[in-house]
């Protein structure tokens, strides 16, 4: 048996870069499907058509589209401790984590890039149908790559540092390709200013971007020999078994908890940002990627401080601050427009200089708490779930974008002309954010070091 070696600060990169590649494909479909699908007056007046009905609801509460958000979850819901289990059971040559990423990647970029290609031009029953399907093949192929990806985390960092290195540059990747998402309206101006008209200037983009992420996902398929890194011996554990174990874990029950309100929360503000920049600020959509890149350059200037304060103070000490900080933004940014002193502008400068520490801490963070609940789980278990430790925590991230779906559609019906309902969005997400660290301060982060520190 050869020895199991160390990731390099190369490898680390090559593996961070698969995260850059998903991220861009989460981000067009978080941030631009409601402004795709459900456009506001703005986004109409500068032709945008409308693809699905808009004014019926389905049960009385949901949109349309906040229905086949929903329901493409519920489904998503079901494949994500699937897709866990039978990683954590591979038992293929290349290792239990490399060969779903292989698999996945090519039909979750086009699963992404046909979800905006409509079949009929103007609003159509179709159109919705279409989109519901394009959807559930996305998050299906979206749980392949990332339930796998993330399990890496734990089974790659074999220490603390390593462990911190990885999470703090797939944060910077994430944090990018959501970057690269939100340019869309920049890319897309400039094709129109070229002669296309705006709704295959948009599709053109996103196709574009979604190649892109597609490249970037198979970087660490092919220069990562997943076995040179990880001994770990697959679990023998069915599905529900498995599911069952991991959340008996009280730890990781708490977290969970809390994770779902902070990605319900984040996932409200980000899906409605391009609506307060254009809505309540009244400025140009292309300003929410002014403000979104600001944001994300910002914080990344808090990578290195993150990095030396986490040893001192905890992950959970910082992650409670970010809750706060969040909270503070997201109201803020309800009172965006005629109600601040402020010109339109700078109130949106602001709001980015006050989010990206927050933003910081929870890119780097919350994975390595996870990794680390895996692994002292693993030690007192002795069975490695961490495939089904990070499906649990990627079905929290799709259970937040999923009722954040639901309620910014909804909220987006109530006094279009005022923008009444985008300040209540705001508001509904500042409130998850207290919640979300209300339950995080329940997490008992010191039981979890003394496992760890002892094996």
């Amino acid at each position: 048996m050869s020895e199991i070696k160390k990731l390099s600060r190369g490898k680390v990169w090559c593996f961070a870069v698969g995260q850059f590649g998903w991220s861009v494909l989460a981000a067009l479909i978080s941030s631009w499907l409601v402004n795709y699908y459900q456009p506001d007056m703005a986004a109409r007046q500068a032709g945008q058509p409308v693809f699905i009905p808009q004014d019926r609801a389905i049960l009385g509460i949901m949109t349309i589209l906040g229905a086949i958000t929903a329901f493409g979850r519920i489904f998503d819901a079901i494949t994500d401790p699937l897709i866990a289990s039978l990683s954590d059971r591979c038992k293929s040559r290349d290792g239990r984590r490399i060969p779903f990423m292989r698999a996945a990647s090519v039909p979750f970029a086009l699963a992404c890039i046909f979800t905006f290609w409509s079949p009929v031009r103007g609003e159509s029953w179709i159109n919705a149908g279409f989109l519901f399907l394009m959807l559930m093949l996305f998050y299906l192929f979206m749980t392949m790559y990332c339930t796998p990806y993330n399990a890496l985390i734990p089974e790659l960092g074999s220490d603390q540092k390593t462990r911190m290195a990885i999470s703090t540059s797939i944060s910077f990747t994430y944090i990018a390709g959501m970057a690269v998402a939100y340019v869309a309206p920049v890319v897309w101006g400039m094709l129109q200013n070229m002669g296309l008209e705006r709704v295959l200037a948009i599709r053109i983009t996103f196709t574009v971007m979604a190649l892109i992420g597609m490249v970037c996902m198979f970087v660490p398929v092919f220069t990562i020999k997943e076995k040179d890194y990880v001994k770990v011996v697959p679990s023998e554990s069915t599905a529900l078994k498995s599911l069952s174990a991991t959340f008996r874990n009280r730890d990781f029950r708490v977290f969970v908890a809390s994770d779902i309100a902070y990605f319900l929360g984040i996932t409200m503000f980000q899906t409605a940002l391009p609506f307060f920049v254009t809505s309540l600020l009244k400025l140009d959509e292309s300003m929410s990627t002014v403000y979104f890149v600001l944001m994300t350059a910002l914080s990344v200037l808090f990578y290195v401080p993150i990095n030396k304060l986490t040893p001192r103070f905890g992950k959970k000490k910082l992650i409670l601050i970010a809750f706060a900080v969040f909270t503070v933004s997201f109201v803020y940014t309800a009172f965006f427009g005629s109600s601040l002193p402020i010109p339109p502008a700078i109130q949106g400068y602001v709001l980015c200089v006050v989010a990206a520490p927050a933003m910081a801490i929870f890119g780097i963070l919350p994975q390595a708490v996870v990794a680390d609940i895996s692994e002292c789980d693993a030690l007192e278990t002795r069975e490695n779930r961490s495939g089904m430790f990070f499906a649990a925590r990627t079905f929290a991230f799709k259970v937040g974008q999923s009722v954040a779906m639901l309620l910014v559609t909804a909220l987006a019906t109530i006094g279009q002309d005022t923008g009444l309902g985008y300040r209540i969005t705001a508001f509904a997400a500042a409130a998850v954010c207290v919640l979300g660290g209300v339950l995080f301060m329940l997490y008992d982060e010191k039981r979890v070091y003394a496992k760890i520190l002892k094996k």
